[in-house]
């Protein structure tokens, strides 16, 4: 696993440059993975050696229609996903209405290379912890819960001993949000179910239905957990508050970009020389991260890539300076996502790899809706006849077409991951798609005689190592 090593202040070398920099590491920005590698860095202790605990109190000492104003300034956005303004949505609890609020933190982590939340849970618990306490302060609720995917049971073990850790050093329990204020958490570990990443999903999972997306409205904010308002929020999201509050807004704001202010975690996988955690703030490219890692795998190039694991658009080499910012990527066509960075070589069929990709969506679907329920199955078939060469070319019409009829159309989000993949490698690769027609089989495949050098996709940029 890789971090950074510098503490990432407010120093220009922080700063992306679109032009590289003489020291492609100044460019990290280690905030939560900071102290990764030490060995105690997953306890009090160790939390506490290093400034953890000293934003709650300064938190706690503000009202909390303030502090949600605070975080709205620093413009921190949801690291889930959709990089929604998370003051907003702790805004749109509403007041005074008598019922319970609840915070329910999403750790249920399932999207193909997506790999940042378990990590730092497992290595910095105490930072989701803090920042849980000062977000349940700032929407005014007394019972908060950690929905963590259940296959982590290490991850599950130190969840629940930084929880007694904190317990017995009263940041949770009886007035741990101030005199009369209690607090408590409650770790719940999930079955395994990809729908159960979807908020609603994951609240009816929580109350012990099956998980199912939920009709909205009424909105989680209004009508969430137990019917209550409820603030759904991803693990890296409330794990930045604690040091938006202890180090300022201004601090946070001085990475990134204007409209995607401070770091977050990058995950890079795949074909590269060295996969890992890579916090850098936001607006760094993919070839500067690519230069920290050691680039692609020797002697190997970058063919395509995901910037937000697998149901984000793939983008390819031409692609590698776009900046890793919600507004970048958006504007080259994909969606940032959760930063999970897939890199591909030339030796990897594009083909195979969307019909492995939508496999995946087809066996998550939660069967809810017709358009994912019946649309991922028929693109399996159609895909694992094209891979093998048993297609013809108006196959190809017909898994866009069947695309189409989920994208948009289904009832929630996973109908639209399915399908990205599907229309971005037809748009990029659709000569590898056509190679594979007619019975002639995967062009990729060693007893094949093909040579796919001569296809136009296959000069891919070469990042030296």
């Amino acid at each position: 696993m890789t971090v950074a090593a510098h503490d990432g202040g407010q120093d220009e070398t922080s700063q992306p440059s679109a032009h590289g920099d003489a020291d492609p590491q100044k460019l990290l920005s280690p905030v939560l993975s900071a102290h990764w590698d030490e060995p105690d860095s997953y306890t009090l202790a160790g939390y506490r050696r290093h400034g953890g605990y000293q934003a709650l109190p300064k938190a706690l000492a503000m009202d909390p229609d303030d502090l949600i104003a605070y975080v709205k300034e620093a413009g921190l956005r949801g690291r889930g996903g959709a990089g929604f303004p998370t003051g907003m949505k702790w805004q749109f609890i509403p007041q005074g209405d008598g019922k319970p609020h609840y915070l329910v933190v999403n750790a249920d982590e399932s999207e193909p290379g997506t790999c940042k939340d378990i990590p730092l849970l497992f290595a910095n618990p105490h930072s989701l912890i803090e920042g849980i306490a000062i977000a349940c302060h700032a929407i005014r609720s007394s019972h908060a819960f950690i929905y963590l995917r259940g296959e982590v049971v290490p991850v599950l073990r130190r969840l629940q001993l930084a929880a007694k850790e904190a317990q017995e050093a009263g940041y949770l329990g009886p007035d741990a949000l101030g005199p009369g204020k209690d607090l408590t958490l409650t770790v719940h570990a999930g079955a395994g179910a990809y729908i159960c990443g979807e908020e609603t999903a994951l609240l009816d999972s929580l109350e012990g239905r099956r998980g199912q997306p939920r009709l909205r409205p009424p909105f989680p904010a209004v009508a969430g957990l137990y019917a209550c308002p409820t603030v759904v929020n991803n693990v890296e999201s409330i794990a930045s508050v604690p040091a938006l509050i202890d180090r300022g807004k201004d601090w946070f704001r001085s990475m990134g970009s204007e409209k995607s202010p401070g770091f977050t975690l990058y995950s890079l996988s795949g074909h590269v020389a060295r996969p890992g955690q890579y916090e850098a703030p936001l607006g760094v490219t993919l070839r500067q991260l690519l230069d920290m890692s050691g680039g692609m795998r020797p002697g190997h190039r970058l063919k395509f890539w995901t910037p937000g694991g697998s149901s984000t658009p793939l983008l390819t080499d031409e692609h590698l300076d776009v900046a890793l910012d919600y507004e970048g990527v958006g504007s080259a066509g994909s969606m940032l996502g959760t930063k999970a960075l897939q890199c591909f070589d030339e030796t990897t069929c594009v083909v195979r790899a969307v019909t492995r990709w939508t496999e995946f969506y087809a066996h998550e679907s939660c069967g809810k809706c017709t358009p994912c329920r019946e649309g991922t199955y028929w693109l399996v078939q159609l895909l694992r006849d094209i891979e093998a060469g048993k297609a013809q070319a108006a196959d190809l019409e017909k898994i866009a077409d069947i695309a189409d009829n989920i994208n948009g159309k289904s009832f929630c989000a996973l109908g639209d991951g399915a399908a990205s993949p599907i229309f971005s490698s037809l748009k990029f690769f659709r000569e590898e798609y056509e190679a594979h027609l007619g019975g002639r089989g995967c062009p990729f495949d060693p007893e094949k005689s093909t040579a796919w050098a001569a296809n136009p996709h296959s000069a891919h940029l070469e990042v030296n190592a």
